[in-house]
């Protein structure tokens, strides 16, 4: 059964001047190692680093809580499946809320154009 679900989108551009501007202590407060490694693999990150951003969003979303209350951007790592289809792998306090509200399972659909990134994430009680 579907627990809850939460859509983000967001400029490529914004990303992009964030980290132009504050570097490595933004990619390191608001990113996981792997996702800066796997993003920064790419001769153009920036899609993929506003994709994840926008999945952190949606997932926040999904369990309700925003951005407070001790909740890191870390708490929310999005990786990929053998098969390369992104998954949401969560810990700390979200992880926690996650399993207060039932959810075992997260489908994430992320996708970018020149301009805008986008993230879809549904979380569902469906091991």
């Amino acid at each position: 059964m579907i627990k809850g679900h939460g859509i983000d989108i967001i400029e490529i551009s914004r990303i992009r001047e964030m980290c132009e501007r504050h570097g490595d202590r933004f990619v390191e407060r608001v990113f996981t190692q792997r996702e800066a490694g796997y993003c920064r693999e790419h001769r153009d990150p920036f899609p993929r680093f506003a994709a994840r951003f926008a999945a952190k969003e949606a997932a926040l979303k999904v369990i309700g809580t925003g951005w407070r209350d001790g909740i890191a951007w870390t708490d929310v790592e999005v990786v990929n499946e053998p098969s390369g289809a992104p998954t949401l792998r969560v810990s700390g306090l979200v992880e926690t809320r996650a399993r207060e509200l039932g959810i075992c399972r997260w489908s994430v659909s992320l996708s970018h154009s020149r301009d805008f990134a986008v993230a879809s994430v549904i979380g569902t009680d469906i091991d």
